[in-house]
This record gives C-alpha cells, sequence and structure tokens, in this order.
C-alpha cells in the first residue's frame, strides 16, 4: 500500500505527528511517499486567499502522486482544503481517494457541542476551518456557533513561544465554548495541555486524518477496518 502525503508546510512537529499518527492506524505496511511545497502556503499567506496558481501547484502534487502509484493521498493543509475539495472527483474517477486531514475533526467538533472554538495563527487557515464546520454541521444537521482564536503573530515561533500563545489564547475562549479544535496540524502537540489546562475537549487534525486515511483504504478492501 501506497499514501501520498501532501504538505504545503513542512515543520517537523507537522511531519513527526502526521508520520506516527499513520503508523498507529496502519502499522510499517504503508509506505509513504511524501510531496511538498511550501511556496503554495507562503502564496496563500500574501494574497489573502488560495490562488489560481497556488491551487494548481496543491493539485499538481496530488497527480504526481496518483502517477507514482498511491492508493490514497492525504491533503495536510486546511489552508487549502477547499481546494482539495475541488480535487475530490479526480480522485473518485481514478480510484485514488483525496482526504482532507481536518474534515473528520471538524464532523468531531460538532458531535461534541454547538459552541466551537477555532485556534489558528493565520486568517487563511482560520476562515476555511471555520466554512468546513459550517459545511460538516449542516450535513449532520446542527447548528453551531464559532468562537475566533486568531493568535496574530504566533506563525513560525520556536515551540515554547507558541506554546504560551497557544495556552494565552485558549484561556480568552475557554468559557465560550464546548469544545476546542486545532486548525493546523503542527499545533497537535499541546493538545493534551490545553485539555489539561481548560477542562475542555481539544481537536486536533493528525489522528483524524490518520484514521480517515485507513478508512479510505478499508473501503477500497486495501486495509482492515
Amino acid at each position: 500500500m501506497k499514501a501520498g502525503i501532501v504538505y504545503t508546510s513542512t515543520t517537523p512537529e507537522l511531519i513527526e505527528t502526521v508520520n506516527t499518527e499513520i503508523r498507529k492506524n496502519l502499522g510499517d505496511e504503508i509506505k509513504l511517499l511524501n510531496y511538498e511545497d511550501p511556496s503554495i502556503l507562503a502564496e496563500v499567506r500574501s494574497a489573502g486567499y488560495v490562488t489560481a496558481p497556488a491551487a494548481a501547484r496543491l493539485i499538481t502534487m496530488f497527480m504526481q502522486a496518483i502517477s507514482d502509484g498511491a492508493d490514497v493521498i492525504l491533503n495536510c493543509c486546511s489552508s487549502v482544503g477547499e481546494a482539495a475539495d475541488a480535487a475530490v472527483d479526480i480522485g473518485k474517477y481514478t480510484g485514488v481517494p483525496i482526504v482532507r486531514i481536518d474534515e473528520e475533526m471538524c464532523r468531531e467538533a460538532v458531535r461534541l457541542g454547538s459552541r466551537i472554538g477555532v485556534l489558528a495563527t493565520l486568517p487563511t487557515t482560520l476562515e476555511p476551518t471555520k466554512n468546513t464546520i459550517l459545511k460538516v454541521a449542516r450535513e449532520m444537521g446542527h447548528r453551531v456557533t464559532l468562537v475566533d482564536g486568531l493568535i496574530d503573530g504566533a506563525f513560525g515561533l520556536n515551540q515554547e513561544e507558541f506554546k504560551k500563545m497557544l495556552s494565552d489564547k485558549a484561556g480568552e475562549i475557554a468559557d465560550r465554548t464546548d469544545v476546542i479544535l486545532l486548525a493546523q496540524g503542527s499545533m497537535a502537540y499541546v493538545e493534551e495541555l490545553l485539555h489539561t489546562q481548560y477542562g475542555k475537549p481539544v481537536l486536533s487534525s493528525p489522528r483524524f486524518g490518520a484514521a480517515a486515511l485507513k478508512k479510505a483504504l478499508a473501503d477500497k478492501g486495501l486495509a482492515g477496518e
């Protein structure tokens, strides 16, 4: 089995966490094909939205993974999640499902409560994640209220500085939320810390993305449920 793992941000925390979660779900039987293009996220950040060239480069990585024999593709960037949605039909046609790392996390957040706090360091991640929550809530027949937790100036900080800013922002919104969602996969290492500090369910995407990857393979008969 081969999985194409597509990144637009290559922080060590994200790559390590994604790999760890996939191995937990699928062991060593899965071969990981990594594709990275940090210029996509840089262009999205600069423009404030997913530009046509950025979307084209993302989809090019999906196509390369298919050409390289991937059985499934995991898109690891929430900022370009809606562009990944646009490619889902290509995945269906080719028999290579394109899975978003964050969609099942958003569904779980809706299951856990109606007041959902969303922590992000970039507006270009915050807004698409909120859109995804609203989309899945509508599909599930739930009404939700979203509480923004945008952490200005946190992108690119070292772990200790980042952890402090993230914790402070979580504290600002905790009383207004039933569940806190971490919009960027690279935030996963603070999930347990925030849960312990504020007593709220805290969700990060890598474990949900890995489980969705396994399900997509199981649906093809390539992995056990």
